[in-house]
């Protein structure tokens, strides 16, 4: 947050304009055409499109629509993954543009939502199966509390209180069933900041919830990283019909 504040304003234009432009054109690609499960179409369609909850969750849902479905739209990425790149942008995109945030708040935002996925991700590794989707999702929803005028330690809350949320959902490969992930994932985030803004947060000692929230992402990344190793193992296993799914 402090480098997002203080970095210069053209030298951030420079670095994150490029996936403000690419992933926000793919996401506008996977709300007007049909691709995959349609999730971003069907979330403007079964809610208020004038929510800036449903329009962002919608937006980022159908970038991962296009992109997990043919769109040939380029996609700049986050931590290795295009998906994650489009979550941790496009819903702060959306956000900053429903509510006529400035360019410069704009872009501080991103620096806010890519460092603090990159962040989780070094805890997590290059390959977990935890999804990805999630970590983005709560850096996103950070950034978005940033720009509502969050204090530092209300943008902390809200990422530990998403991670407390949806921490922990599959990665079984990237499919079209990836927006709907970054649905969940979002909405989670949606629910956390509303809780920060009621004075709430999970304690320490529920889970993995620590009272540091640094501490909070190194035990989430820990699981990610070690604990989900089998877990990664299992579900190659199950998706080549290697295993035997009978009981023992």
């Amino acid at each position: 947050m402090e480098y997002a504040e203080t970095e210069s304003l053209s030298y951030l234009k420079q670095l994150l304009q490029q996936q403000c432009d690419c992933n926000w054109a793919i996401a506008q690609e996977g709300l007007s055409q049909p691709y995959g499960a349609g999730v971003g179409r069907t979330l403007c369609q079964s809610g208020n499109a004038s929510d800036w909850r449903i329009s962002c969750c919608a937006a980022a849902a159908a970038g991962s629509d296009a992109r997990m479905n043919g769109c040939a739209l380029p996609v700049v990425i986050n931590s290795g993954s295009g998906n994650q790149g489009i979550t941790v942008s496009v819903p702060v995109i959306a956000y900053a543009r429903s509510q006529n945030c400035s360019e410069e708040q704009l872009f501080r935002a991103l620096a806010v939502s890519n460092l603090l996925a990159i962040h989780q991700k070094k805890y997590i590794g290059k390959l977990s199966a935890y999804c990805g989707a999630i970590s983005a999702a709560s850096a996103a929803g950070a950034a978005i509390a940033w720009l509502q005028g969050c204090s530092e330690q209300e943008v902390a809350w809200c990422l530990t209180n998403t991670l407390a949320i949806a921490g922990g959902i599959l990665c079984d490969g990237a499919k079209a069933s990836c927006a709907a992930k970054i649905a969940a994932g979002l909405q989670s985030a949606w629910l956390s900041l509303d809780l920060v803004h009621q004075g709430y947060r999970f304690p320490a000692g529920e889970g993995l919830v620590d009272a540091s929230p640094e501490t909070t992402i190194q035990n989430f990344g820990y699981v990610a990283r070690e604990g989900m190793r089998d877990t990664d193992r299992v579900i190659l296993h199950l998706m080549t019909g290697e295993t035997d799914l009978s009981c023992p």
